[in-house]
């Protein structure tokens, strides 16, 4: 028989340790494939509508913002424990060369993938003589 009950309250600190602070992260992979920039990126648990994606002189930013709504059917639970983060994650890519006009994104089962179009890379190289 055990005096101390299963669910324990100190149970969510030592989950916790080794794993930092209860937060999503946005883990991707970029590469590069038939002239374009590509990025997959996981966001789980994210609806399309959560997600903006803004790009600006080469600066691509991918952010994902969950409220933590409460409606009246809430209100009436007594959380024993709660996992789910709510919050605001963002990550941020710079590319030198591309068509921004292009970018295409397709979200799927919380993976979220882009393709960007690589333009030709304008030599922009000058030379100055010294006096």
């Amino acid at each position: 028989m055990s005096l101390i009950p299963r669910s324990f309250y100190l149970d969510d600190i030592f989950d916790d340790l080794g794993r930092g602070a209860k937060t999503f992260d946005m883990k991707c992979d970029v590469y590069e494939k038939d002239g374009n920039y590509n990025v997959e990126m996981d966001i789980p648990g994210f609806d399309k509508k959560d997600i903006k994606i803004e790009c600006e002189d080469g600066v691509l930013v991918v952010s994902a913002e969950k409220n933590n709504e409460v409606n009246e059917e809430d209100t009436e639970k007594r959380y024993i424990r709660r996992e789910r983060v709510y919050g605001k994650v963002s990550r941020t890519f710079n590319f030198a060369d591309i068509d921004e006009e292009n970018i295409k994104a397709e979200f799927t089962n919380g993976m979220l993938k882009l393709t960007i179009p690589k333009t030709e890379k304008v030599e922009s190289k000058k030379v100055i003589e010294i006096d």
